[in-house]
């Protein structure tokens, strides 16, 4: 279990690649914040919705070496991706009530890594322990450049399911909004925030992913938000990186700055205000 602030931190695979910002802006707001995050040496991909597909068991098995880790240290993890949450959540239910499949794992686990996983941990994300360890009081208390503007908090599908968003309500979630407004900002109010881009659909089916993403922005940018903080750096791949071509395939307008949720926090909090500034100038460019 968690002591006092301190997890077992699973930055997942994107922000070990290709979006180092989510990383520097955890490593920022963690100091501010007063978080430790113990990094989990050769901790595996979770499976990101695809290695299910082909080989559950393998990825149960992967996950379930992750959680024996933590378990090693006596503590949770902390994840700042939704995808991971979701996934690596569905995992842990599924090994602590299913008997036989974890004496299965742990046969494998003993075998590879000489570990055993019990089921003594919990998932969580960073919008959780944000807003249920932390607390909005502590953050709003600390913010240093308040984020003034319209933002459009983006949960994603993964993490909206049954005890993997912590206290929040898995159908009208309002951690986001809750925190936007403690940095500052002015949460927008959109139904599109707990729906899917299609990830990691677009490997297999682009167009339907492109526009579900379009979609998403869309409504975003009409209910009147000028940038998107995203809880999940999986979903910020097709929502950034695939954001024109999603309008171009959809014929809508796309045009939105969109950030991870690290980033956002991290930089109310005072860090990093060279890339608030350029935020703020995106937003200004881009406009209505």
């Amino acid at each position: 279990m968690a002591k006092g602030l301190r997890f077992a931190y699973y930055p997942g695979c994107v922000a070990q690649g290709s979006a180092r910002e989510v990383e520097d802006a955890m490593q920022g707001l963690s100091r501010v914040l007063g978080l430790e995050l113990l990094p989990m040496m050769g901790a595996a991909c979770c499976g990101a919705g695809v290695m299910k597909q082909a080989n559950w068991k393998l990825q149960a098995a992967i996950n379930a070496r992750t959680f024996s880790q933590a378990e090693a240290a006596g503590l949770d993890v902390l994840t700042p991706c939704a995808s991971c949450q979701g996934n690596m959540h569905e995992d842990l239910v599924t090994l602590q009530e299913d008997a036989g499949l974890r004496e299965e794992v742990n046969i494998i686990l003993e075998r590879v890594s000489g570990l055993r996983f019990e089921g003594t941990l919990r998932m969580r994300h960073l919008l959780q322990v944000l807003v249920e360890d932390i607390g909005l009081d502590v953050i709003r208390d600390k913010v240093v450049n308040p984020i003034d503007f319209p933002i459009a908090g983006y949960y994603g599908a993964p993490m909206q399911q049954e005890g993997a968003c912590g206290e929040d309500d898995v159908y009208d979630p309002s951690y986001f909004e809750q925190l936007i407004t403690a940095l500052g900002g002015k949460p927008v109010d959109w139904d599109g925030r707990t729906s899917s881009v299609g990830f990691p659909g677009l490997l297999a089916e682009e167009k339907s992913a492109m526009k579900m993403t379009a979609a998403v922005l869309s409504e975003a940018k009409q209910e009147g938000a000028k940038i998107m903080a995203t809880a999940c750096p999986l979903s910020h791949v097709n929502l950034d990186t695939y954001q024109v071509k999603a309008g171009k395939v959809a014929g809508l307008d796309t045009s939105l700055p969109v950030i991870h949720l690290p980033e956002l926090v991290a930089w109310a909090l005072g860090c990093d205000v060279g890339r608030l500034a350029q935020l703020r100038t995106r937003a200004m460019v881009i406009g209505d």
